[in-house]
């Protein structure tokens, strides 16, 4: 089997290196990282700069001015965004509009996908809650002139909600099953209250209070929240990577200079073990991904038919999460108290690592999950 990228998933990497080559760690300057004094919008010239780039529509269609590429490019591209702490919903924005064109009805995929690939239209979801299996409560309203549907309940933590033009809610039915409703920031019923995530970055608590939906942006089927939900867990799993990756690379950068007793740190025993200990968490982190991220795709169906996706994403989220941990902390250790020091951008890779590892679920969730796949398939 050929294991290697094909050269569209390639050229997508390097285009993501060029832009963010010259984005500063988190772009906001390390004295001013309270909670109430994050900047209140998202990198809006990065993201300018992802749109020109084609980027932002890496994974749409070409009827709707798309590259059509996969979830492996998606990853490939969040994996870079990462390595800089990006301030952008880049896994937002793309995995809702995957959502939109593979369920949406015609009204909605031409109401959105164009100007979300284009970056003037901001999606987000409605998912980041500690497990991702909290959606708001559905009930359904019948109506003389083709019915309604209206939604009311409460998601927390929902990423980028204030800067969002359409957020993507799931919910259950009257009969408790699970659908995905995409519903307009600015609509009548629909309020934000403001949260703080792990690294400080702003959320909002979504209340919705007799909102109606027209049939036409909601879909009424499980598989569909399902799959952004796996989606959205594995593109997190890709952000932890590129993470790590950058805080591994610092703390080689860093060991290797830091001289004691007349030897860089680097060269003793004891910082190579722990470095090489991380190393491996990144190479199963990274394995990992991509298989969940194959898998995805493979779900689609295809000559063989669908594939199940659902324990594949759920082992690369527990090493994500587990693996992004252990990461941060001996690059903590090994960087001395240098790396508590605000003026150094470590301490926000490990606040962003502790929200990415929280983020759809820490690894106990998922270990849950797995569990009850495989008491529900075991094993021949």
């Amino acid at each position: 089997m050929d294991f290697t990228f094909t050269e569209e998933q390639q050229a997508a990497v390097e285009a993501a290196k060029a832009v963010f080559a010259d984005v500063a760690p988190d772009g906001v300057p390390s004295p001013a990282l309270t909670p109430r004094a994050v900047a209140e919008e998202f990198d809006r010239g990065l993201w300018a700069k992802l749109a020109d780039s084609d980027l932002l529509s890496l994974v749409l269609a070409e009827e709707y001015g798309g590259a059509g590429l996969d979830a492996i490019a998606l990853c490939l591209v969040l994996r870079e965004s990462a390595r800089v702490l990006a301030r952008v919903p880049l896994l937002e924005h793309c995995a809702t509009a995957m959502a939109v064109q593979a369920h949406g009805s015609p009204e909605l995929k031409s109401a959105l996908l164009r100007d979300a690939g284009r970056g003037s239209l901001v999606l987000t979801a409605a998912a980041h809650g500690r497990t991702g299996h909290d959606p708001a409560e559905l009930s359904v309203t019948a109506r003389s002139d083709g019915g309604e549907w209206v939604l009311d309940g409460v998601q927390t933590a929902v990423a980028w909600a204030q800067n969002a033009d359409w957020i993507a809610v799931p919910a259950h039915s009257g009969e408790g099953e699970a659908v995905l409703a995409f519903v307009p920031r600015l609509t009548a019923g629909l309020t934000l209250a403001e949260q703080y995530s792990t690294s400080g970055e702003r959320l909002a608590e979504l209340s919705l209070d007799g909102v109606r939906v027209p049939a036409a942006h909601l879909v009424d089927r499980p598989d569909a929240w399902e799959r952004l939900r796996q989606l959205l867990a594995t593109g997190t799993c890709a952000l932890a990577l590129g993470l790590g990756e950058g805080v591994l690379t610092m703390t080689s950068q860093y060991t290797s200079k830091r001289e004691q007793f007349g030897f860089p740190v680097a060269t003793f025993q004891a910082v190579a073990v722990q470095a090489a200990d991380r190393y491996i968490d990144l190479r199963a982190m990274e394995v990992t991904l991509w298989q969940a991220a194959w898998r995805l795709d493979a779900s689609t169906g295809g000559a063989g038919g669908p594939l199940p996706s659902a324990g594949d994403v759920a082992v690369a989220k527990i090493w994500a999460s587990e693996g992004v941990r252990r990461v941060v902390q001996t690059a903590q250790h090994l960087h001395g108290g240098f790396g508590a020091d605000t003026d150094y951008p470590l301490h926000r890779y490990h606040a962003w690592a502790k929200q990415l590892e929280l983020q759809l679920g820490p690894a106990a969730v998922h270990e849950e999950a797995l569990g009850d796949l495989l008491a529900a398939h075991p094993l021949a």
